[in-house]
């Protein structure tokens, strides 16, 4: 294998929004955006174990940062960047550094009425600019666009379905060496997650995440599988966590995640949803 395509397969994403796109915990993202005026921010820290395909790397620590900001018109504003630390075998040097950064807009322009005659609808669009340091594998090297369709279907009141799928134009959907990754290829992915309200604080749910390469000289498929869900400390804030674990290079071994998210309304107060979509009577339910 030529070098700087050896060293272009080892620059794969460690997800944070796709996703870093998502609603956290998840990878799958729901058809809600923030409340126009509110001004939503996102931390998680993700750890995770490496498939063994990944020597000399090891391990890989996710610390992602994101604001998201509410439009007219259904529209929604995001933007993030990670820091990451890939340890390596001895003899092998630690990474250490920002990732790529994203900036995205996602438009949620079908709202399923009530009662629910059809899932809801939305959009998103991200580029992936190249900030990170590809030498080191913490970034790709090449400017990535990105299209995902949500449809998000309410079971019940208590019960929700999202399902993505997305298409990449061009490098790889994160950054690190997780992730997927084709130098000038295209990249389908795919989400299924089913959340629930056990109660009016606590949401748990599932998923399955995955992405093919239309190229396999060029990148690796994906699949795993997340348990996680989130607790709502109060009207505007929650904590999130996840196990998750998968197959294929593109995928953490193993790995865990924790996260911390709140608004803050600018112009309004902003509705009270659950922790993970439609809103409530309950005043202790939220989502971006």
């Amino acid at each position: 294998m030529r070098p700087p395509l050896r060293h272009l397969l080892l620059a794969v994403l460690a997800s944070v929004a796709a996703p870093l796109y998502a609603q956290m915990p998840f990878y799958t993202d729901n058809a809600d955006v923030t409340d126009q005026g509110t001004l939503h921010f996102e931390i998680f820290n993700e750890y995770d174990g490496l498939q063994s395909a990944q020597y000399p790397n090891l391990r890989q620590n996710t610390a992602n940062f994101k604001v998201n900001y509410g439009l007219p018109h259904a529209l929604e504003l995001d933007f993030d960047i990670p820091w990451l630390s890939i340890y390596r075998a001895p003899g092998s040097q630690t990474a250490n550094g920002n990732g790529d950064a994203d900036m995205g807009i996602k438009w949620n322009f079908y709202k399923a009425p009530r009662p629910l005659r059809a899932p809801s609808l939305s959009s998103s669009l991200y580029i992936e600019f190249p900030t990170g340091d590809d030498r080191q594998s913490l970034g790709s090297g090449l400017t990535d666009y990105a299209l995902n369709s949500i449809a998000q279907e309410a079971i019940s009141d208590k019960t929700r379905i999202n399902g993505n799928f997305g298409f990449l134009f061009a490098g790889n959907t994160s950054t690190g060496v997780l992730g997927i990754q084709t130098t000038h290829g295209h990249v389908y992915t795919g989400g299924l997650s089913l959340t629930h309200d056990f109660s009016p604080r606590l949401t748990l749910g599932g998923e399955l995440y995955g992405a093919l390469d239309d190229n396999n000289g060029l990148g690796k498929d994906q699949l795993q599988a997340l348990l996680g869900g989130a607790w709502a400390l109060n009207r505007r804030t929650s904590v999130t966590f996840a196990i998750l674990g998968g197959a294929h290079i593109a995928s953490p071994r193993i790995g865990c995640q924790f996260g911390y998210e709140i608004d803050f309304p600018l112009r309004h107060p902003a509705t009270i949803k659950s922790a993970f979509n439609e809103p409530t009577a309950s005043p202790l339910r939220r989502t971006p």
